[in-house]
């Protein structure tokens, strides 16, 4: 597999160029550090004294997961791994994260984040397909690990547990209440067998301190991570993502908070870290991002306990806040979410799905802070475009494209479509990966000859160079030749006062080959399907309005709130045959 070609000599047209903020620029230095631990250990050493991480009342600091993380690399070294090998970190949100992760890299092998929540069945395609030697994994899901009967790479096993690096007492009372109050950590007998060899995250970093860490020359061109897609449209296959990728993404990224930052001084920030680490959107903007910045990352574990939530941001003043729209919507939903302070926060970030326009106006009047809607992808380490900084309401778009990045919006048959018309949007640029990790046939698939990456997404670009999404490629719903797009629909139902969220699908019709269907989660009980009906009609022309309306306690989602469209395609369809 080799990496995406560079960028054409013979650019193209790039009008976004003028919308951008003076002190933005519009081309970053793609060789300012040779490798993302150049980046990490230059941060690690700038910010030594700053506070890390805040989880559960305990804090690190950037010369604690400099110190740890160089420890766990020795101890990989010690195990026999060689540059290039991968090993596979499964847990939530905790400060154990950020030394595992710089460990890895360091010991010049790769990151195989794997979703905490994953079914066996899922645990075992990613380990099998990534071909990890080591898994990092929290003990609360052991037993899913146990539960695979099938042989898997894995030959060493680190178990880690909830109270690891929060200090001896707070530690001990954590992992405690955990494991015998509430009884998150199930049965299992991990380690009984001879098959891989099983030990404590503390016993790890002990080894590793009598073991002296040999340090890896590494490139830009070397593989950093294997960032799995969500396998919401299909099996889930490894980004390969290279250190320059990452250093790219985290640079754009920089360049492009820029105008924020510099107004707001060289004093620490505190980030909000509750979309889990291990997807995409976090690992750069939470992981690595902050890192660059020295901001203060306060872990969120378990971001589905929204009052949870509610409470420990009551206790804290935060500066930036990314987020998906379910999220966003959730906490705007809870009653004390009104109460809280934040006059501090100067940035939301929304990504990962579409953001809502009701989402985003009650996220406005509750915080004060609009949302600044960017997108992006795995693929593409993973920030894209981006709305500027100095947004002050809902937009609607996903931005311009970030510095160094080309957009280009094509037919069906690879050629640029005129501003306005929608097309597939494909992106250029230094955070796009290398490839599918031991796929060529799939990344033939999305690869273009002049090195664009074939999003999947269909969208509009204007004579400025904002783009807007339309939807998902595979998500169009196709009626009576007429193409219908979920997120129109959705938008638009989302504002009826009394949906709290919904999501439209394709089901089969025997007259229009599709047709739509609306799943609805109220707001209001007392919201009927002719209430439905009335306002679709009222908003939409007659092929776009919901065939069918089928109300629901809950929308089936993965583990960062992106709606499963899929599985709701599945119902429909069964309820359609039944």
């Amino acid at each position: 597999m080799s990496p995406v070609e560079p960028r054409s000599p013979a650019a193209p047209p790039r009008p976004w160029l003028g919308q951008y903020p003076t002190d933005v620029p519009q081309v970053i230095d793609e060789q300012a550090h040779a490798s993302l631990v150049s980046l990490l250990e230059d941060a690690w050493q700038r910010h030594a004294d700053r506070e890390a991480t805040l989880c559960m009342g305990a804090r690190l600091r950037y010369r604690d997961i400099d110190a740890l993380s160089l420890a766990l690399a020795g101890w990989l070294q010690q195990q026999g791994l060689v540059k290039g090998d991968r090993v596979a970190v499964m847990m939530p949100n905790l400060p154990q994260y950020y030394p595992v992760m710089g460990a890895i890299l360091r010991a010049g092998c790769v990151v195989v984040n794997v979703n905490p929540l994953y079914t066996p069945r899922e645990l075992s395609h990613q380990l099998r397909d990534s071909g990890a030697k080591v898994l990092f994994i929290l003990e609360n899901f052991a037993a899913t690990l146990e539960a695979i009967t099938e042989p898997l790479p894995v030959r060493q096993v680190v178990l880690c547990a909830m109270g690891d690096l929060l200090g001896f007492w707070r530690g001990a009372m954590v992992n405690f209440v955990v494991r015998h109050v509430r009884k998150l950590v199930p049965e299992h007998t991990l380690g009984s067998t001879e098959k891989r060899r099983v030990l404590r995250f503390a016993e790890a970093l002990r080894q590793g301190g009598q073991h002296p860490f040999q340090r890896v020359p590494l490139g830009p061109n070397d593989v950093a991570f294997l960032q799995y897609t969500g396998g919401t449209t299909g099996v889930s296959k490894g980004a390969t993502l290279l250190h320059r990728n990452l250093v790219a993404n985290v640079l754009q990224m920089d360049a492009w908070f820029s105008p924020v930052l510099h107004r707001l001084g060289d004093r620490p920030l505190t980030m909000v870290a509750a979309l889990p680490l291990y997807h995409i959107f976090a690992l750069t903007l939470c992981g690595l991002f902050s890192t660059q910045r020295g901001m203060l990352n306060l872990l969120i574990p378990n971001p589905r306990d929204i009052a949870g939530l509610v409470r420990t941001l009551g206790q804290h003043r935060v500066n930036l806040f990314p987020a998906v729209n379910t999220l966003f919507n959730a906490l705007t939903e809870h009653p004390d979410f009104a109460k809280l302070d934040f006059s501090e926060l100067v940035v939301s970030v929304g990504g990962g799905m579409a953001v809502q326009q009701a989402t985003a106006e009650r996220w406005l009047r509750l915080t004060g802070c609009p949302i600044v809607e960017g997108y992006g992808m795995s693929e593409t380490s993973p920030v894209a475009t981006c709305n500027r900084m100095d947004l002050n309401s809902f937009s609607g778009t996903i931005g311009l494209p970030v510095p160094s990045t080309d957009i280009a919006i094509r037919d069906e048959a690879g050629q640029d479509v005129p501003p306005g018309l929608p097309g597939e949007i494909c992106i250029r640029g230094p955070q796009v990966m290398a490839g599918y990790w031991n796929r060529p046939d799939e990344t033939a698939k999305v690869m273009t000859a002049d090195g664009f990456l074939r999003s999947g997404d269909i969208g509009i670009m204007d004579t400025r160079g904002y783009v807007r999404i339309v939807d998902r490629k595979k998500d169009m719903i196709l009626v009576s030749g007429f193409n219908v797009y979920p997120n129109e629909i959705e938008q638009v139902v989302n504002l009826h006062p009394g949906v709290r969220e919904c999501a439209a699908v394709g089901i089969p019709d025997p007259h229009s080959g599709e047709a739509v269907k609306l799943f609805v989660v109220r707001r209001d009980p007392t919201l009927s399907e002719d209430d439905i009906r009335h306002y679709c009609h009222d908003n939409f022309t007659a092929y776009k309005r919901p065939k069918v309306v089928e109300f629901c306690e809950e929308l089936p989602k993965t583990s960062v709130g992106k709606v499963l469209r899929r599985a709701l395609r599945d119902h429909g369809a069964a309820a359609v045959v039944a």
